[in-house]
């Protein structure tokens, strides 16, 4: 799901504009990110990652708007550099999946789309160790293939990568998996 799709299924939902949230949260005085979002989902019932996205519109108002590469740049930053050429050589591969596949940069991790569908993230955690979640319901978890957890709950997987030739085939096999699955339709969706 694209940032954007995320504002309008929240609009859908409450009626409301990230706008109208802005005026709702100075009224009650809030300001810090996680007490926006526990103040969505409990008066408004939004789920984690809506109320994430507004709570990002909300605390990011204001602030100057950075471009894409710069979103992208900033998850490498520091000792975390080491992680960068290893993305880029997996997005290069994750590319060739088909031209429908984008990066999304939110703060947290970079989203991996097909269209509006997320099928991975990518966190360089640690100068040590680049996490992959995966989103592929009914794959039972087994090895480094991981059960995700309360790690990320919007993915069903988690594979620790601490050294990048562990980018390899099996794991862009179930990369590819993933996009494969985010693409198909499936009866009543």
């Amino acid at each position: 799901m694209t940032f954007q799709a995320y504002l309008d299924a929240v609009k859908a939902k409450t009626g409301k504009t990230p706008e109208d949230f802005q005026k709702l949260a100075r009224k009650k005085g809030l300001v810090e990110g996680r007490d926006i979002i526990a103040w969505l989902k409990a008066d408004y019932g939004l789920g984690h990652g809506h109320a994430n996205a507004i709570a990002h519109v909300l605390v990011t108002a204001g602030q100057p708007e950075v471009s894409h590469e710069d979103a992208i740049a900033a998850h490498f930053a520091g000792k975390k550099a080491v992680w960068r050429a290893p993305y880029d050589g997996l997005l290069k591969k994750v590319n060739r999946f088909g031209s429908d596949v984008e990066v999304s940069a939110p703060r947290s991790y970079l989203s991996l789309l097909r269209g509006s569908k997320k099928f991975a993230v990518l966190d360089a955690a640690t100068p040590e160790r680049l996490d992959v979640g995966i989103k592929l319901k009914g794959v039972a978890a087994g090895g480094r293939f991981e059960a995700a957890g309360p790690w990320n709950v919007m993915m069903t997987h988690r594979v620790r990568v601490s050294d990048p030739k562990e980018i390899d085939t099996e794991l862009l096999a179930w990369l590819k998996q993933a996009y494969d699955a985010a693409g198909s339709k499936k009866p009543g969706r």
